[in-house]
C-alpha cells in the first residue's frame, strides 16, 4: 500500500526537478552570447574560425574566434551564440577593420557585438 503511494510521488517529484533544471539551462543557453559591453577593441582581422561546442545535453554553442591586430599586438576575440537551426555568421573577411564591444576574460575578449569600421581593407593599423 505504501509503495503504491510513495513511488508515484517520487517519480513526479524527480520529473518536476528535471523539468525545472531544463528550463534554467535553456534560459542560460539562449543568453550565452549576451555579455556586458565594458570595453571596446578595434583593429584589423588576421584570422577567423568557427567551432561548434557541446553546451548541455542536446544543446550546442557556436564559438567564432577572431584574431585581431591592434596597435599593441594581437587580441583573441570570441563571439558565442547558441546553435539554433540557422546561424547568423559573421560577414567579416581578413584584413577588414572592425570595432568589437564586450568584456575581458582571462586575456581573451568576449564579444557582445561587432561593428564594421568605415576604413577600406588593407589600410595600415594606426
Amino acid at each position: 500500500m505504501v509503495t503504491a503511494i510513495v513511488i508515484p510521488i517520487l517519480c513526479l517529484y524527480f520529473y518536476y526537478i528535471t523539468k525545472k533544471e531544463m528550463r534554467e539551462q535553456d534560459a542560460k543557453w539562449l543568453s550565452i552570447g549576451k555579455v556586458p559591453e565594458e570595453a571596446i577593441v578595434s583593429g584589423e582581422i588576421v584570422s577567423i574560425s568557427i567551432e561548434k561546442e557541446k553546451y548541455y545535453y542536446h544543446r550546442y554553442v557556436y564559438n567564432q574566434h577572431i584574431i585581431l591586430q591592434t596597435k599593441t599586438g594581437n587580441i583573441h576575440l570570441i563571439k558565442k551564440q547558441p546553435a539554433k537551426q540557422k546561424m547568423s555568421e559573421l560577414t567579416f573577411q581578413k584584413q577588414e577593420r572592425i570595432t568589437a564591444f564586450g568584456t575581458w576574460e582571462n586575456r581573451k575578449f568576449l564579444v557582445n557585438r561587432i561593428q564594421h569600421d568605415r576604413v577600406s581593407p588593407g589600410m595600415p593599423v594606426q
